[in-house]
């Protein structure tokens, strides 16, 4: 079954994905000759670098989202279609989903990345991933049900369990969910259980390799690491999660008792079926592209963002899985997709590293851009500027900036609520249904 889509004598983009590639590839795409249809699971594009702050109440999730059919109002030959894509076959130039098929002249593959446990089953179970709105929200509603249950248990040992919260991965999402987690055991939760005793609750951040942001240069990880220490985080270095238990971390140094361990240390690709076998990479499940952003083996079927890895000299592994590269991809490949239409070579791509940063609380973060490497408070504000104007809509960058302004007079997080009891137990039911069924 076709889904209707109005037949023009444009060529067809189909984009599959909106998030930062797919939204500003469209974008870009706007009155340049094409029928534009962006495809996703959701209905709404999420601003993904402040999802820990919807993890740890400082942020109603309604904040970093934004509908997808919103961004496109006013745009001509614009469709949205929420749909589960199955599969594409590139010889019929279709793209079939749960709700239909789709023809396409051009298809655009920016379906990101996902949560990569390495195949250890204990983590697929047991941690806590962050990757969505939705996994943000139970991790939130974890939290909180955690210091709830911790009130009303006896034995000492599931208490200080309950009271323990394992990240593992001391990347940007790693430090910074550390680092709030630490300004809520501060300044927030002993006001919220003034019944438990909150010198027993342990934040522990446990990093494989020596340092924290081991993108940043050594001044900065240093500069992170105490701003973290200060805010109660145990930083463990040199430990690589070997698996997960439910309450039971077991690394390859000393083995840590934690009901929550959240799972930030990697991601793999998302292709969909129908590429051929080896236009995967192998090690990451990335799509593998040409300098164009160009599947290979495929004309008319393009991939960017998180999900490609365009390898070269300089990235042998392909470019940073950060907004920056898939925005960058996704302008240059409206531009080549004119080209084409117009019969002019396309232009290769080529990363613009912008910098890299981190914030670890109130006045704490560190930025790295170009020449200029600071910590502390401009670092802090250089963040917080960046991000809200990065955000999608005005609603969404006003009532931002207005929680942030109040949190940080107050030191209060507004969004401590438990609108649904997270289950856990189904929860690990369910993802070893899913995990045998992929077996």
């Amino acid at each position: 079954m076709n889904i209707e889509i109005p037949i023009t004598a444009s060529p067809r983009v189909v984009i599959i994905g909106g998030g930062f590639g797919g939204i500003h590839l469209a974008r870009k795409l706007r009155n340049k000759g094409f029928q534009v249809v962006l495809v996703d699971k959701q209905n709404f594009h999420t601003f993904q670098p402040l999802l820990y702050q919807v993890a740890t109440a400082a942020l109603d999730p309604a904040s970093i989202s934004f509908p997808i059919r919103k961004i496109f109002h006013g745009y001509d030959d614009y469709y949205f279609r929420m749909a589960d894509v199955r599969e594409i076959k590139a010889d019929e130039k279709m793209v079939y989903t749960d709700i239909g098929e789709i023809q396409y002249d051009y298809l655009v593959i920016a379906t990101g990345s996902q949560t990569n446990y390495f195949g250890m089953e204990g983590l697929i179970i047991s941690s806590m991933p962050m990757k969505s709105v939705a996994e943000a929200i139970d991790l939130r509603s974890l939290i909180l049900q955690n210091f709830e249950k911790a009130l009303s248990i006896q034995n000492e040992r599931k208490k200080d369990s309950l009271m323990t919260f394992a990240i593992a991965g001391a990347g940007p999402t790693g430090v910074e969910l550390a680092g709030a987690i630490g300004e809520l055991k501060k300044n927030i939760l002993p006001r919220d259980y003034p019944e438990l005793d909150f010198s027993r609750m342990r934040i522990l951040l446990i990093q494989s390799g020596n340092r924290v942001l081991p993108a940043l240069s050594e001044k900065s990880s240093v500069r992170a690491k105490r701003f973290l220490e200060k805010l109660g985080v145990e930083v463990v270095l040199n430990t690589r999660v070997l698996d997960y238990f439910g309450d039971y971390i077991q690394t390859n140094q000393k083995d840590y008792t934690a009901r929550t361990l959240i799972w930030t240390t990697g991601v793999k690709g998302c292709p969909v079926d129908g590429l051929p076998a080896d236009s995967i990479e192998k090690r990451n499940r990335r799509i593998l592209v040409d300098v164009y952003n160009r599947v290979e083996g495929s004309e008319h079927v393009f991939a960017i963002g998180d999900c490609a890895a365009m390898i070269s000299d300089a990235f042998p592994n392909g470019h940073p899985q950060v907004a920056p590269a898939a925005i960058q991809q996704g302008v240059l490949l409206a531009e080549n997709l004119e080209r084409l239409l117009k019969n002019k070579p396309l232009k290769p791509f080529r990363y613009r590293d912008k910098g890299s940063m981190a914030t670890i609380g109130k006045n704490k973060a560190v930025v790295e851009v170009g020449r200029l490497k600071t910590g502390g408070f401009l670092a802090w504000f250089v963040w917080m500027f960046i991000h809200l104007m990065s955000l999608v809509g005005f609603r969404n960058k006003l009532i931002v900036f207005l929680d942030w302004t109040r949190s940080y007079f107050n030191n209060d997080k507004g969004v401590r609520v438990i609108f649904q009891q997270f289950d856990l137990m189904e929860e690990k039911k369910r993802r070893k249904k899913e995990m045998l069924k992929e077996e």
